[in-house]
């Protein structure tokens, strides 16, 4: 299993400090958070800044997923805005950044770019988002196709998709292969119908990316490991039967006061748990 640790989860770190930290405790790989503190997607002269990154990330072995979650990275006053579901000249700042975020991936022959829908505006009818939704997946499907860039769209709960059933309707209806799928584990306990490792094996064929947390029914929290309900070894065992090979990158974005401790504690937990699976 490859394990990985989200960038958010060091956002009182720089990041070539985070980075030796991540590598150092043994994992292979990071999520990586577009964002003010680590790599700003809309300050200048992106493409140094991205080569001079792919440069720390090639320097400690690490391999990498592009994330797209930071919370006011377009609007400082307003978390997660605009999103791909506001009006067109919202929805457009969302498209551009996502299109940025797909150019970094490729000069860092990323892994993925994971994305999500946003949560539907107040004045916008669910149809409407929908179909806004529809078009903008298929025009950035396009793009990271042209440029050989695998997208994982991650359901996230309370957002208009936020279940796998949801990521499947939209995937049928964009019909482009590009759109794959990122599952976060703790979403599958916070708000699936099936137990986590069922969800896992249906959403295998599309899977690209893996974002793993501990979860408590029905509470979109992300918790350090054996703080929430999930059974871990189950859920690697899923993961490995589907022959998945992609990252399973720690996603715990409040954590960052603590960011060293949690993320030797983290891998501590999740090579036991992957020891356990194989019994």
């Amino acid at each position: 299993m490859r394990f990985g640790y989200g960038t958010n989860g060091f956002a009182d770190h720089r990041l070539p400090e985070a980075l030796d930290v991540i590598a150092g405790l043994g994992y292979v790989g990071v999520g990586l958070t577009l964002d003010h503190g680590h790599l700003d997607p809309m300050a200048p002269d992106l493409a140094r800044r991205t080569a001079e990154v792919g440069r720390l990330l090639a320097d400690r072995d690490l391999a990498v997923v592009v994330e797209t979650g930071a919370r006011y990275v377009l609007d400082p006053a307003r978390k997660h805005s605009p999103t791909l579901l506001h009006d067109s000249a919202g929805a457009a700042r969302r498209i551009a950044l996502l299109e940025r975020a797909v150019d970094v991936a490729a000069e860092l022959g990323a892994e993925a770019v994971s994305f999500w829908s946003g949560t539907v505006p107040a004045d916008v009818s669910p149809g409407e988002a929908w179909n806004r939704l529809v078009a903008a997946c298929g025009r950035l499907a396009e793009y990271a196709g042209e440029r050989g860039v695998r997208l994982g769209f991650e359901p996230e709960p309370g957002m208009l998709v936020g279940d796998l059933a949801g990521y499947l309707k939209l995937r049928a209806e964009v019909g482009n292969d590009v759109l794959g799928l990122t599952l976060d584990i703790g979403h599958l306990r916070c708000n699936e119908p099936q137990p986590p490792p069922d969800v896992v094996a249906a959403g295998a064929p599309y899977l690209v990316n893996v974002q793993i947390d501990d979860m408590r029914r029905g509470v979109h929290e992300h918790l350090e490991f054996g703080t929430g309900e999930i059974d871990f070894p189950p859920v690697l065992a899923a993961l490995r039967e589907s022959g998945y090979d992609g990252l399973v990158a720690v996603e715990l974005p409040r954590h960052s006061h603590a960011a060293p401790l949690v993320a030797r504690r983290s891998i501590d937990f999740l090579r036991s748990a992957e020891e356990a699976s194989h019994v």
